[in-house]
């Protein structure tokens, strides 16, 4: 294990932001993320697990506790198995199994992070998301002290949220497995209309696998959520606000106050949510109060590809960030009265 203190954390996240921390240590393998985990839990040390840190906010003063940085690699196929370790590159695993010809994830290309990271979010992007794929997760747990395995069933998926997250204290992701489909070279039937038109089928329809990523990536790549050093529009942690998933109550309202604000001839998004709920799009509630592509003069600011990305310009600190942030969700709430959620992962700042 590589061991640093006073270390800088911004350059492991994709937001390039938040202080050092006291101790930051390198796990390359399974036995090394264990052994720091039980060290951290045996002498009361706080710990933060980092993966590839396109999910996390950390604040200015930094970490005061170890930070772990889970660098263990590991792409295993067995026929439509799929086994990963936690610290594999997930875009990278992606393009793996499209090249080996098998369907479930293709739409999820181009989405930074690790592969650890893809079960306690629930990644989901263009029709499709990790609980469809995923049949087990060899875990840490921190409160047995041993290594448990939990199905698909155990891991209790729901909307951008999961076991691992609703209990963030208690697991470490260590290896994901999922189940892929060998559709002849084909992908999964496209769920995600904007990726039909854009490949000119029908949802429901499936295309070759490797130009429904191509045309993921191009499209992700279009709203600044590729990752590119020289795109300051990509400096950010993608969606940074889950869309909205209302009651039908609270969404009869919600169209109250866009009939008020844009005109009785304004629908706003609606997609079915499970019985008596409805999901909005964040996006569009953010355009609409009116912050807009590129929105801000500050070293925060909304992307100037994506209304639902905040982005760090170069020089900007977490607070500029969070300030941003609270703006925005105050700005919508005053609007439409739906209050949005942030997405990533906040260490040491709060909304």
């Amino acid at each position: 294990m590589q061991e640093l203190h006073d270390a800088p954390l911004a350059p492991l996240t994709t937001f390039r932001l938040g202080g050092p921390a006291t101790r930051l240590v390198t796990a390359t393998t399974d036995a090394e993320v264990i052994a720091a985990v039980r060290e951290a839990d045996d002498t009361g040390t706080p710990l933060l697990l980092i993966g590839g840190g396109s999910n996390l906010v950390i604040g200015d003063k930094g970490f005061d506790g170890t930070a772990l940085h889970i660098a263990t690699r590991g792409f295993s196929l067995d026929g439509t198995t799929l086994e990963l370790a936690a610290g594999e590159i997930w875009t990278d695993a992606v393009a793996r199994t499209v090249e080996a010809g098998l369907a479930g994830v293709e739409c999820l290309a181009g989405i930074p992070g690790s592969a650890g990271a893809t079960p306690i979010q629930n990644v989901g992007a263009y029709g499709q998301e990790v609980s469809a794929t995923i049949t087990e997760v060899t875990a840490y747990d921190r409160r047995s002290r041993e290594t448990v395995a939990l199905s698909n069933a155990d891991c209790a998926f729901s909307y951008r949220h999961s076991r691992f997250k609703a209990d963030p204290e208690r697991y470490v992701v260590l290896r994901v497995r999922f189940e892929l489909e060998d559709a002849g070279g084909l992908s999964a039937p496209l769920r995600y209309a904007e990726t039909a038109r854009a490949l000119g089928v029908e949802a429901g329809d499936r295309v070759p696998l490797t130009a429904a990523r191509e045309t993921v990536l191009k499209l992700r790549a279009g709203k600044g959520m590729v990752l590119d050093p020289e795109d300051h529009d990509t400096w950010s942690a993608g969606s940074f606000f889950t869309n909205p998933i209302l009651t039908d109550e609270q969404f009869a309202a919600f169209r109250s106050r866009v009939a008020e604000r844009l005109g009785d001839a304004v629908e706003p998004p609606a997609f079915p949510a499970g019985e008596g709920r409805v999901k909005t799009s964040a996006a569009w509630l953010i355009d609409k109060a009116g912050f807009t592509k590129g929105y801000g003069t500050g070293p925060a600011r909304i992307s100037t590809k994506h209304t639902l990305a905040l982005t760090n310009r170069g020089e900007a600190t977490t607070e500029d960030l969070l300030a941003l942030a609270r703006e925005v969700v105050a700005g919508v709430h005053d609007a439409f009265g739906v209050t949005l959620v942030n997405e990533p992962v906040t260490v040491g700042v709060s909304f």
